[in-house]
């Protein structure tokens, strides 16, 4: 159970989510355009340990604008995104629309979701930035394991936890968060990782920090068996000021270092009745 203060928090997250959704937009890391003519937003990383989608039906959850969402859909998948922010879902409904993907978008709080969504799922899928917005882990793990079908699988692909123990404003690796950190971290701050130099009027969030063990357990207490856990030396996004880009959309430590990892991606299945 999600405790009244913590939702208090999700609704200062959504207002914030809410109004970055036109910044996101709008902005060249997302490049809506280019989507519409076509382009999938995924990254190779999840396409290559995904898998083949066609026919197969997919639940996305926190799912943003949904372009992620709606790539799956041209790969064949039958999809259904959801996220918290009205803002977010109207868009990735306007955005199936005018690109005439068939896809059903749900505006929910996650944790409400078992009352407004029923069924299974081949996929359930997540990624980039979620676990932070969780103010209950376990929880979590139990709905989304609940939504996969026997016989299909659970996957996400995250920032590690270990990569935000260090300070993302420094030139070089410095300690900065505590690891074992068990509060919810209150920021506030201009801009957005996909447009920093934006001014929002909705400049306050809430976090929250989970350990690799704490999200491995929580999906096997849920009923999933975990079938890989990798950790990767590179990641999606300048995710520290001091990371070189590689290609159009990853970047990595300077030099071929890979001191640390900087991305995880776990598949779970659940076992046939």
């Amino acid at each position: 159970m999600v405790r009244k203060i913590d939702r208090e928090r999700m609704q200062v997250n959504r207002r914030y989510w809410d109004e970055v959704v036109p910044v996101h937009a709008a902005s060249e890391m997302y490049d809506v355009q280019g989507f519409k003519a076509g382009r999938l937003t995924l990254d190779d990383l999840e396409r290559g340990e995904v898998g083949e989608v066609q026919g197969k039906t997919l639940l996305h959850l926190q799912c943003h604008f949904g372009l992620d969402t709606l790539s799956w859909a041209r790969l064949g998948a039958r999809v259904t995104g959801v996220d918290y922010s009205p803002q977010a879902i109207d868009m990735a409904r306007a955005l199936a629309a005018e690109c005439a993907i068939d896809a059903r978008f749900i505006c929910c709080n996650l944790y409400d979701l078992p009352r407004q969504l029923e069924g299974h799922f081949d996929i359930v899928f997540t990624s980039y930035g979620v676990l932070c917005w969780l103010p209950d882990l376990r929880e979590w793990a139990r709905i989304a394991a609940a939504y996969v079908q026997p016989g299909g699988f659970f996957y996400i692909a995250e920032f590690h936890p270990f990569a935000y123990v260090f300070d993302d404003e420094a030139s070089s690796l410095q300690y900065r968060y505590p690891y074992f950190m068990r509060a919810a971290t209150r920021f506030e701050f201009d801009g957005t990782y996909a447009e920093k130099t934006a001014r929002l009027q909705n400049r306050e969030d809430y976090e929250w920090t989970y350990r690799m063990g704490e999200v491995v357990t929580a999906l096997i207490e849920a009923g999933l068996r975990v079938e890989f856990l990798r950790e990767h030396p590179f990641t999606v996004y300048e995710q520290l000021p001091f990371l070189e880009k590689e290609g159009k959309a990853r970047w990595r430590f300077p030099g071929g270092a890979e001191p640390i990892p900087l991305m995880f991606s776990l598949k779970a299945v659940k076992a046939l009745d």
